[in-house]
Formats: structure tokens, sequence, C-alpha cells
């Protein structure tokens, strides 16, 4: 059983960075794709970044600011996130794609606020 385990969240002033990770649990294997999704308190998940080999997406919100990048050889993938609004407070929660399935970490607290 696959498992992705996050770190990185944390409280951050407006205007600040921070970087998650996501790493899996097991070796050999290398995921489809990976994606961030964030859901704020009261709102719907919502997809952050996704990429798939060297093709990457990114949410209208976030473009410009967030970055996602993978390393393969740790099955890691990361968020970068620069210029943090209050806005961008949410769980965020990381996403690999493998043979049909979908899977996901526990989510990580980020906390934008002054």
């Amino acid at each position: 059983q696959v498992q992705l385990v996050e770190s990185g969240g944390g409280l951050v002033q407006p205007g600040g960075s921070l970087r998650l990770s996501c790493a899996a649990s097991l070796s050999g294997f290398s995921f489809a794709s990976r994606a961030w999704y964030r859901q704020a308190p009261g709102k719907g998940r919502e997809l952050v970044a996704r990429i798939t080999g060297a093709s990457t997406y990114y949410a209208d919100s976030v473009k410009g600011r967030f970055t996602i990048s993978r390393d393969n050889a740790k099955n890691t993938v990361y968020l970068q996130m620069n210029s943090l609004k209050p806005e961008d407070t949410a769980v965020y929660y990381c996403n690999g794609y493998l043979s049909g399935t979908n899977y996901w970490g526990q989510g990580t607290q980020v906390t934008v606020s002054s």
C-alpha cells in the first residue's frame, strides 16, 4: 500500500514563502502524474498544480507564485509557494495518480496571516 507523506506546512506572513514536500512510502515505481490540491474552510477541494512528465498546470490563482517540481529518484513532489496571500490559507493535499488509482496524503495546514 502506497502512502504519501507531506511536510512543510505552517504559519507564514503575507508575502512570505513556504515549500511543501510529499514523499511516497515505497520506491521502485513512478506515478504517472503528481499534483497538489487545497481545501479552504467551507470550500471544496481545488486543484492547485499538477506535473505530468515535463508538463505542468497551475490554477490561475497561483500562476507566477507557485512552482511544482518532482524528484523521481526520491519519488517526491514539491510545491514552492512564494508571495503568499491570506486567501492561500487552506489544507494542502498531495496527490499521485497510478494505474487508475488516485493516492492522497493526509494534508498539511498552510496559514497565511499577519
